[in-house]
């Protein structure tokens, strides 16, 4: 695959995702969200590809948030339609149906943060630092980041985070939960990769019933009920028989 923005790699069944706009820190701008989309869409049902990582080109940056060469020339009208499409993408990221983690190498502000946020995983290594500065600019998050940071750190660190746009390091991010870990920046790729193949090894059906339940809790669905009709969709499935006769026999299981 051949992308303008999106540098692509597979490692086994894992495809790994770089932005790569070094001119301007890796921001993200229209067309690269168009890209992010396209890719996934073409990936969705590819069953060569069970995971996906999401990261930057480069030693520093994530991604340094939205482009403000863009971003300068809006008016409410294209404000709205940039703003959607970002949501939109936030939620396409967070209820694909494969696993996606984001390898935070570095910058992680505004747009970048609100990326990794919408991952179901994210490491970080060492010099990752995340910020919302969006209010330095006079204007919010547009993608849902502020729903979402809510959702993993809690109203208070949010409320301080976007009122002073001050950056945390990858420690802090990980001590209040933004992030699952932090890892030495040479082994980043690495580590992300182990954790997602521990991940695929597992029940294709089940990723997407834990995905699909999970989001859930955060929407307008019952969470609890999403969770019941998951669990029942399971015994229709292979897998299921396949994970059951794998237990008894004592050996790995063999998901299609």
């Amino acid at each position: 695959m051949n992308y303008q923005y999106w540098l692509t790699e597979q490692r086994n069944s894992i495809l790994i995702l770089k932005i790569d706009r070094p001119d301007c820190l890796n921001a993200l701008n229209s067309n690269t969200l168009l890209e992010l989309q396209s890719i996934l869409k073409t990936i969705q049902d590819d069953h060569k590809v069970k995971g996906i990582i999401i990261s930057g080109a480069g030693d520093k940056v994530f991604v340094s948030g939205g482009d403000i060469d863009e971003i300068k020339n809006l008016d409410p009208g294209s404000a709205r339609i940039l703003s959607s499409a970002g949501n939109d993408l936030m939620h396409f990221i967070e209820q694909f149906p494969k696993p996606i983690l984001a390898a935070i190498n570095g910058i992680a502000y505004g747009g970048g943060c609100e990326l990794a946020m919408a991952c179901h995983l994210r490491i970080a290594s060492e010099n990752a630092t995340f910020a919302l500065p969006e209010a330095k600019l006079g204007i919010v998050t547009g993608m849902g980041g502020l729903q979402r940071m809510l959702q993993l750190v809690g109203k208070t660190k949010t409320y301080q985070l976007a009122l002073t746009g001050e950056p945390i390091g990858a420690d802090e991010a990980a001590k209040i939960g933004l992030v699952n870990f932090v890892v030495s920046h040479d082994q980043l790729i690495t580590r992300g990769s182990e954790l997602l193949e521990k991940v695929v090894e597992q029940s294709p059906v089940s990723i997407r019933a834990i995905i699909r339940s999970i989001n859930a809790y955060y929407s307008k669905d019952d969470g609890f009920q999403v969770e019941i009709d998951e669990f029942v969709k399971c015994f229709q499935e292979d897998d299921f028989k396949e994970g059951v006769k794998a237990f008894m026999e004592k050996r790995k299981p063999e998901y299609q």
